[in-house]
């Protein structure tokens, strides 16, 4: 009897209620977790081992990464030499790097081998624009092959040249990127001015003819700055190092292509908390390289954030003046219900379809007949005919909306009927009613809409891969070229990048850290983007709430 009344009372479903919501909590705090350990691991400097390997009698150098309990037979399958009498053995992934020289990052050892391991303080890891790390141990520094430094004074001279190669590396990067970019660009715009002028059969010798003379001028400019660039390449190719590897032969690596070199084994915990605290700044604030398996994901960044306040501009007014309609204005009866229910069903729909839609309207449709319209000099190469960050905003924009619609109606919804009558019975008008007295109450409702709209989109791949981003985005949509935003680029996501980087890496395991770390960053812009909605939707509330009293 006393179960019985127990259950009637509702505890049961209180508990249970507070046990899935006590699951849900744990599941994503384990879930961030994760992410901070396995993504912030990858940024901390691991010390690098030197071992001869019985086993497989050969010397290895490297980092550990990852660890493994295997049965014994499988390994004796593979041909690796396993002790006798053992079921399970233990065995570690070493990251060797050296991967022009050993064809792979990454190889596994068993656990014994590893016990008579060394770590040499002068053991060193090189970063390299290319192929990888490098381990070994530096023994001569060298200015076009003549050896300048080694021994107790090679670190030194090491440190200062690259220092020197950094500097002109950045020098080369501005020059390519900014200053002949805006060459390139003026090129372009003038081959369009040129081209528009045949279409419109304008034989004017004088706009020809200024026409020509900006063009050498740029020409002239572009001269200027290859010269410089040839300079440059030759200063920042002058100094190598030579570096013995496991196999005890010397190896030369260009500075030009090491990014920094370091010795994990040498270095303090101050040492090492400063490297760990660059190579983050780096990874927020670079671009990417090797594949995207090294290196900054900052355009991701930029693109993503960039895409979602393009898309709130958006899906604003579009979903706030549709809620309104509905509900100010439209005759209530079945017309009114079954759009309702076509904006809720549409939530639901897979978001791959509206990539589709977008590709099909947007792209193809709509921006080819911009480009027939408007830009027909650039023609048969599309201008906005081709997927851009302007089409993945408003396909995301159109997948968002019903979210917007239906939070806007529930706040108009909740005011009450007297407020708009106390504001016709003062003399305003149905519109100034609606403009000075509900839409600031129901701009709470609006921003919950958004927030859900927000994190939503930030977090979506499937429709982007079809109308906007890529890979690898040579340049940012925003630049000092007029228009300065060009809608119309191609762009970098983080959602995209992860899965670009998990599915897609030529070298799996070296990219496999990166891919925690980019997931908690894209969780951690999510956040932010969501704590800024929520402080304004706050900071409305709680205004009028003290108007309303």
């Amino acid at each position: 009897m006393r179960f019985t009344e127990w259950f009637k009372s509702g505890a049961p479903w209180v508990w249970l209620s507070a046990g899935a919501v006590a699951a849900s909590l744990f599941a994503v705090v384990s879930l961030l977790l994760l992410l901070i350990y396995q993504g912030s691991a990858l940024f901390w400097p691991r010390p690098v081992l030197d071992v001869q390997s019985p086993s497989e009698n050969v010397r290895l150098i490297g980092e550990q990464r990852q660890s493994e309990v295997v049965p014994a037979e499988r390994l004796r399958s593979l041909g690796q030499k396993v002790p006798p009498g053992q079921e399970m053995v233990e065995r570690r992934l070493l990251r060797v790097g050296n991967r022009d020289l050993l064809g792979s990052d990454f190889r596994w050892v068993l656990a014994d081998d590893l016990a008579k391991a060394v770590y040499p303080a002068d053991l060193a890891v090189f970063e390299r624009r290319e192929w990888g790390n490098f381990y070994g141990y530096p023994r001569q520094v060298k200015e076009n092959g003549e050896i300048k430094a080694q021994g107790d004074a090679l670190w030194v001279e090491l440190e200062q040249r690259l220092a020197r190669v950094a500097e002109l590396y950045q020098q080369i990067r501005t020059i390519e990127k900014d200053d002949i970019g805006a060459v390139n660009y003026g090129l372009e715009k003038l081959r369009l001015e040129s081209r528009k002028l045949e279409l419109a059969q304008d034989d004017d010798p004088l706009k020809q003819q200024d026409i020509q003379a900006r063009r050498r001028a740029l020409q002239s400019q572009y001269e200027g700055m290859q010269q410089r660039l040839n300079d440059l390449y030759q200063q920042i190719r002058r100094d190598s190092v030579a570096m013995e590897t496991s196999s005890g032969g010397l190896v030369d690596v260009p500075l030009s292509k090491v990014v920094r070199a370091y010795r994990p084994n040498a270095m303090s915990l101050l040492d090492k908390l400063g490297f760990y605290l660059g190579k983050i700044w780096e990874f927020v604030s670079d671009e990417p390289r090797e594949a995207n398996t090294e290196g900054g994901i900052f355009p991701a960044i930029f693109g993503t954030v960039m895409m979602v306040f393009i898309m709130t501009i958006m899906i604003t007014p579009f979903g706030v003046v549709a809620a309104v309609y509905l509900r100010e204005y439209a005759k209530q009866g079945f017309l009114t219900r079954l759009i309702r229910i076509a904006v809720n069903n549409l939530a639901g729909v897979p978001s791959i379809v509206y990539g589709v839609f977008g590709l099909g309207f947007f792209v193809y449709f709509l921006g080819g007949s911009i480009d027939a319209l408007f830009y027909p000099e650039a023609l048969p190469a599309p201008t906005y005919g081709t997927p851009g960050l302007l089409w993945a905003s408003l396909t995301l924009a159109i997948l968002t909306v019903p979210v917007v619609i239906v939070s806007t109606e529930e706040g108009l919804t909740r005011i009450p009927r007297m407020i708009r009558e106390g504001s016709l019975a003062l003399g305003a008008t149905k519109a100034e009613t609606l403009w000075r007295t509900v839409l600031p109450m129901a701009s709470p409702a609006i921003m919950t809409g958004l927030i859900l709209a927000i994190a939503r989109a930030a977090g979506e791949v499937a429709p982007l891969m079809l109308v906007g981003v890529v890979k690898l985005a040579p340049t940012l949509p925003l630049d000092a070229n007029a228009p300065f935003l060009h809608l119309d680029r191609k762009f970098m996501h983080l959602g995209f990048h992860i899965y670009d980087v998990g599915f897609q890496s030529p070298n799996v395991e070296a990219a496999r850290p990166l891919v925690y770390a980019t997931a908690l960053l894209l969780v951690l812009v999510i956040l932010v983007l969501n704590l800024v909605a929520i402080a304004i939707r706050n900071r409305l509330r709680e205004r009028y709430r003290a108007e309303e009293s």
